[in-house]
């Protein structure tokens, strides 16, 4: 009887120690698939381009991995690397939020712009980041928005933005919400130019950013099952007094009722932008 039980007890302790070298082994080697529940290789999740292998979720991509898929190799050049976020609110411990944030993510700003090529031809490119500060929009993100706009203006490319955030940035304040005006004054002047502009929106593009230069696009391509809105079901909900449709915020609902152009998996993007590209040029001629 004492033998069984010091044996059942090792096991026990033998078992806490495998699950636990596991959930070691996890960190940073697996990540969950939120949608289907499995667990995936993380180096397979790149591999297959952040798409989990199988129920089709698109993950969250930082900048930089947007960037590899999309641009040629070697083609983009940053622009706007010096504008950076201040604190014109004084609001406290910002700047300090803001600084841990970039030291743990090496990130500099919730979006990167540039030119690059997309299978050989020149376009500027803007790219939000959702892992700073959830790709709030404050003053630098407008401007390096807006930067980009006129670069495509006078270069006259066309201008591609990946957007994802969660609005405007709170610590700026009433400086954060102008950069909506801000960024689509700039987008009406490279519509003036007779540029093109296309909009990819990508899980989740919400507030303010939606609600400006994200909806402005000549065409509007998203990632399926994105969310895309301006504020969340139950604030729309008391505003206008009426019960929502599931799903109403999802990229596939809003495609039905012409929100948007195309729904485009995460492997056809750099193709289809590709495609469109030559077919406006084509036009053009």
């Amino acid at each position: 009887m004492i033998i069984d039980k010091v044996k059942k007890i090792n096991d026990k302790e033998e078992k806490i120690t495998k699950n636990e070298n596991a959930q070691d082994m996890m960190i940073g080697k697996w990540v969950k698939c939120d949608r289907c529940k499995e667990i995936i290789y993380k180096e397979e999740l790149h591999d297959n381009l952040s798409v989990c292998p199988n129920c089709g979720k698109h993950f969250r991509l930082s900048a930089r991995r947007r960037i590899k898929q999309i641009a040629d190799e070697g083609t983009f050049e940053e622009i706007g690397a010096e504008i950076l976020t201040k604190d014109p609110l004084h609001f406290e411990g910002y700047l300090k939020k803001v600084e841990t944030l970039k030291e743990k993510t090496k990130i500099e700003e919730a979006v990167k712009c540039g030119t690059c090529k997309i299978e050989g031809k020149k376009v500027v490119l803007g790219v939000m980041d959702g892992n700073f500060l959830m790709g709030s929009m404050g003053a630098a993100v407008g401007e390096r928005i807006t930067l980009a706009v006129e670069t495509a203006i006078k270069e006259k490319l066309p201008l591609i933005l990946f957007c994802v955030s969660g609005g405007a940035r709170m610590q700026e304040g009433i400086i954060s919400l102008m950069q909506m005006a801000k960024t689509s004054a700039a987008i009406e002047k490279l519509n003036k130019a007779g540029l093109l502009y296309i909009s990819v929106l990508t899980d989740p593009t919400t507030g303010g950013v939606t609600a400006s230069f994200a909806s402005l696009g000549d065409i509007i391509l998203a990632e399926p099952n994105a969310l895309i809105g301006f504020a969340g079901p139950r604030v729309i909900e008391q505003t206008i007094k009426q019960t929502l449709p599931e799903g109403f915020q999802s990229s596939e609902f809003l495609l039905e009722h012409g929100f948007i152009d195309k729904i485009v998996e995460r492997k056809e993007l750099k193709s289809t932008i590709s495609k469109i590209l030559d077919i406006t040029k084509a036009s053009e001629l």
